[in-house]
C-alpha cells in the first residue's frame, strides 16, 4: 500500500467520512473551549460534568429515553448547581466541584446497579460511537460547534477577566456569576458534543490536551485558541487513522495521538519545553562559571 492509499482509503467508505467529519469538528470545538478551561485551571470540571452527566444517561437508559439527552440535562443541572454554589467565597472552587463530582457518580453507579443488563447504548456512551454517527450527527456537530464557538470568542475577553482574577473581574462591574454560568453552560455541552467521538470516560482528555499544548507554545489568546484548535482537530483525524489501519478503538486511538502530541510539544517547545528549559540551565551555568 502506498502512502496516498493509506491517505485515500478511509475516504472510501461513508462512515469514515462521516466519522472523519464528527471527531474534526470535536477536536476544533474542544480545542476552542479548552483554553478558556485550561486558563481557568478547571480541568476537574471537565471531569465533574462529564462524569455527572452519568446518572443522566442512566435514568434515559432505564426508561428507554435518548442517552445523549439525559447526558446533556444531568451535566447541565450539575454545572449550574456548580456555579451557584462556587459563589461562595468560603468555598473553593474545585472543593464544590468534588462535592457534586462525587454525588453525582455515586447516583449514577446506584442507579446503573438496578438494572439487570448493560446494553451496546450504554456501553457506547461510556466508549465512544464515532464509527457509528449518521448524517444527522454530523449536521448536529456543525451546528452546535459553530454556537459554541461563537458565543466563547464573543466572551473571550471577559472570561479571560473572570479566569485570571475572579475579585478584580468582580469589582470592576463584570458580572462574573452570569459568566461562570456560560462558560460552564458551553463546557457542558462541549462535552455531551464530544461524547460520540471518545466517550465519556475519555472526554476530559479531548478538552484538556490540545489546549495544555497550545499552553506550551505561545503566551497570547489568539495564537493559543487558534493553535489548540489545530492541534484538537489534527488529533482526532490521526486518531482516526491509526484506528482504522490498525483496528483499535476509534476513542482511544485520538486519546494516544493527542497525548503523543502533548510529549513531543512538551519536550521540543521553544521557550517552555523540557530541552529549551535545559539549555537555559546550561548557558547560565556556563555565564555564572565564567563570572566567577
Amino acid at each position: 500500500m502506498t502512502f496516498l492509499d493509506f491517505l485515500l482509503d478511509p475516504w472510501q467508505l461513508p462512515f469514515m467520512q462521516r466519522a472523519f467529519a464528527v471527531a474534526v469538528l470535536t477536536g476544533l470545538v474542544c480545542g476552542v473551549v479548552g483554553v478558556f478551561v485550561v486558563l481557568r485551571g478547571m480541568a476537574f470540571i471537565g471531569e465533574a460534568v462529564s462524569h455527572s452527566a452519568f446518572p443522566g444517561v442512566a435514568l434515559a437508559y432505564a426508561f428507554q429515553g435518548n442517552l445523549l439527552l439525559g447526558g446533556a440535562l444531568a451535566g447541565l443541572t450539575t454545572s449550574l448547581l456548580i456555579a451557584l454554589v462556587s459563589q461562595n467565597r468560603r468555598l473553593k472552587e474545585d472543593t464544590v466541584i468534588g462535592v457534586f463530582f462525587s454525588c453525582a457518580f455515586g447516583l449514577g453507579i446506584v442507579l446503573v446497579s438496578t438494572q439487570d443488563s448493560w446494553s451496546t447504548d450504554l456501553s457506547s456512551f461510556l466508549f465512544g460511537q464515532v464509527l457509528a454517527v449518521g448524517p444527522e450527527d454530523v449536521w448536529t456537530a456543525a451546528v452546535l460547534g459553530a454556537v459554541l464557538v461563537t458565543v466563547v470568542l464573543l466572551l473571550s475577553k471577559e472570561l479571560v477577566a473572570v479566569s485570571l482574577d475572579r475579585e478584580t473581574a468582580r469589582a470592576a462591574g463584570l458580572p462574573v456569576m452570569r459568566l461562570d454560568l456560560v462558560l460552564y453552560g458551553v463546557v457542558t455541552a462541549t462535552i455531551v458534543m464530544s461524547l460520540e467521538a471518545v466517550g465519556n470516560i475519555l472526554v476530559l482528555s479531548l478538552l484538556i490536551t490540545p489546549a495544555a499544548a497550545a499552553r506550551m507554545l505561545t503566551e497570547r489568546l489568539w495564537a493559543m485558541t487558534l493553535l489548540a484548535s489545530l492541534l484538537g482537530g489534527t488529533g482526532a483525524l490521526a486518531g482516526l487513522y491509526v484506528s482504522y489501519s490498525y483496528d483499535l478503538a476509534a476513542g482511544g486511538s485520538i486519546v494516544c495521538v493527542l497525548t503523543l502530541l502533548f510529549a513531543v510539544i512538551w519536550c521540543l517547545a521553544p521557550r517552555h519545553g523540557l530541552l529549551a528549559r535545559r539549555r537555559g540551565v546550561v548557558v547560565e551555568a556556563t555565564l555564572t562559571g565564567s563570572r566567577t
